[in-house]
């Protein structure tokens, strides 16, 4: 199959338009990005403009034709945003949440399976169908929940930790419920016991495979492309091993984002997390929005309208179901209420791995596809609602009282840096071991391969990448630091750094190296905070030493070469004022032993 055909050049188009221009005007409206791809995706979808291009031709312009084509694509805005939180994790992280995970996640896929599927027997349903539909329904949303939480900023929060806890969980457990979906197919053959464990048995092999391959080949692997400093070959090498990785997983069974979430951990502790961050975001910003567009073109509204009030009764009565689990468990296991009923709210709705369950058990014939309709409404619905479930949620948090937090594990060791040091060279790294004097938490980066291999091996918090790149200074967690020094003896590196740095943080503190006096002067006209001219301060040092040893007392030698370095600051931090410059250079001059020009 070309890729033409899997996404034609029209719909192309279409896709970019909504992404590029409809979004963005939809976020003016203060709509969520979320929900504004879903709406995006009803509107083009065959239901709306589809049925309306029947009357007026022109709009069948403006409708996608291959919803297929879509599918392929959007099912790696999945995997990558998986990836993304392996490389936020790291498994020190993901073993704090080990209670959470296996316990409180655990408790509410069981249970949400058998009452979902107890609740379908009762309404008719055969004991497999039944089954399946408890299956599908009890999972929830990973690709919305954690979108929202990450674009607030709350992944790390109590409400954060308790719903990835539960949706990790619920990834692991679409394993095993894929394997019984086949189990149960009338084709099957063999002991459904059997079939199971084999089952496992491929998926842990294929979990091992990762894991020993990323821990032993892909640093140094990804160490022989960074030493090529091609941002491009780095971009396709990172790719490669992600889509790889994917690829194993799915031939193994197991979800390509389990795959690709298992890489990301692996890759959390490496030197190129940062870099890879970088590289990857973009992609998994665009294709996860292809994803919620097509959760919008997915709502059959001829079957809505058919049986509205019932279909709405039951996307909420699923809801409510799951949120009551969640809820229940959550004080089971003493976590903070007002948390729980968040979560609660957020992970009562259905999920993507719903349609592949659903889908999976119609090509086996386990269920028809006039069951399985209903089902795929009511999912898409309350998928499309988590966005007001999440508003519902902040609202009711100030009415319920915190209550006991025994059970919540503490935070994950945080790795945010109060400095971002930007270069590692003999400079980077004096100023980093200044900062380790004084227990300043730092994260330093350089695109030298030799010296981020030797600093991480010296246990140094030092990562590869390019600073001169806004998405690799967004990883590196600008947003929140408190300082940059830029310590590069490439005075033009320094000063696409200082411009990128300054235009994402308006506020931040940036101290930078400068080569001389003209370059300084450049820095503070660019926004600079503190510029550092390396040959006046050899100058200044080499004065004070000089002082000192024809006898003049230590105070005062610093003493003086401290006001001469103030009045430098004050000539350099005012350069489009010349005449006083000029005025200044004059009475430094003045004021130096033998009448000297300064250096």
């Amino acid at each position: 199959m070309t890729s033409e055909s899997l996404l034609p050049g029209k719909d192309a188009l279409i896709l970019l338009g909504a992404a590029g221009i409809v979004i963005p005007a939809l976020m003016r409206l203060r709509i969520n990005t979320t929900l504004g791809f879903l709406i995006v995706g009803l509107l083009l979808g065959p239901n709306i403009l589809g049925a309306l291009s029947q009357h007026v031709g022109w709009l069948s312009y403006l409708t996608l034709s291959n919803p297929d084509g879509i599918a392929g694509l959007a099912e790696w805005g999945v995997v990558f945003l998986l990836f993304l939180i392996g490389l936020e994790l790291s498994p020190e992280r993901l073993f704090t949440m080990r209670r959470l995970v296996f316990g409180l996640g655990g408790l509410q896929v069981l249970a949400s399976t058998v009452l979902i599927a107890l609740f379908a027997a009762w309404l008719g349903f055969a004991p497999s169908p039944a089954l399946i539909t408890g299956m599908a329904l009890a999972l929830s949303s990973t690709a919305i929940v954690v979108q929202l939480l990450s674009e607030e900023k709350r992944l790390g929060s109590q409400t954060g930790r308790i719903s990835f806890a539960v949706l990790l969980l619920q990834d692991l457990a679409v394993i095993p419920m894929l394997f019984l979906v086949t189990a149960l197919q009338p084709s099957a053959g063999g002991s459904l016991t059997a079939n199971l464990l084999w089952a496992l048995a491929q998926a842990a092999l294929a979990i091992g495979l990762i894991v020993v391959i990323g821990r032993f080949a892909l640093t140094p692997a990804l160490r022989f492309v960074a030493a090529s400093k091609s941002q491009e070959l780095f971009m396709a090498a990172v790719l490669f091993i992600a889509a790889a990785t994917a690829g194993v997983a799915h031939a193994a069974g197991l979800s390509m984002g389990l795959g690709a979430f298992i890489l990301g951990l692996i890759l959390a502790e490496t030197e190129y997390r940062r870099a890879i961050e970088a590289i990857i975001e973009p992609f998994k910003g665009l294709l996860l929005g292809l994803f919620f567009m097509l959760v919008g073109l997915g709502l059959d509204l001829g079957l809505l309208l058919q049986n509205p009030l019932r279909l709405v009764a039951a996307a909420i009565g699923i809801v409510a179901i799951k949120a009551v689990i969640i809820w229940a468990a959550g004080l089971m296991f003493k976590l903070p209420r007002k948390s729980v009923l968040e979560a609660a709210l957020l992970l009562g709705p259905g999920g993507e791995f719903a349609f592949v369950i659903l889908a999976a058990a119609i090509a086996g014939g386990v269920m028809n596809e006039a069951d399985a309709a209903p089902l795929l409404v009511v999912v898409t619905l309350s998928m499309m609602a988590i966005p007001f479930f999440a508003k519902l949620g902040k609202s009711l948090r100030a009415a319920v009282p915190t209550g006991s937090t025994a059970g919540m594990p503490p935070p994950p060791p945080s790795d945010e840096a109060r400095v971002i040091v930007a270069g590692f060279g003999r400079v980077g790294t004096l100023v980093a071991s200044m900062l380790d004097e004084q227990q300043i938490p730092y994260l330093a980066v350089d695109m030298d391969v030799a010296n981020v291999t030797r600093a991480r091996k010296d246990g140094k918090q030092v990562y590869f990448g390019d600073a001169s790149t806004p998405a690799f200074l967004a990883a590196c967690g600008i947003d929140k630091a408190r300082a940059l020094a830029i310590t590069m003896d490439n005075p033009a590196k320094v000063d696409d750094i200082l411009r990128i740095a300054r235009s994402l943080r308006p506020d931040l503190k940036i101290i930078a190296r400068a080569r001389d006096e003209r370059h300084a002067i450049t820095l503070y006209e660019h926004g600079v905070t503190e510029a550092v001219p390396e040959t006046i301060e050899a100058s200044l040092q080499l004065v004070e030493a000089l002082l000192v040893e024809t006898g003049t007392a230590m105070g005062l030698a610093i003493a003086a070469v401290h006001e001469r370095r103030d009045v430098y600051r004050k000539m350099l931090g005012r350069p489009n004022r010349r005449e006083e410059v000029a005025k200044a250079r004059s009475r430094i001059k003045a004021r130096m032993p033998g009448n000297k020009e300064p250096v």
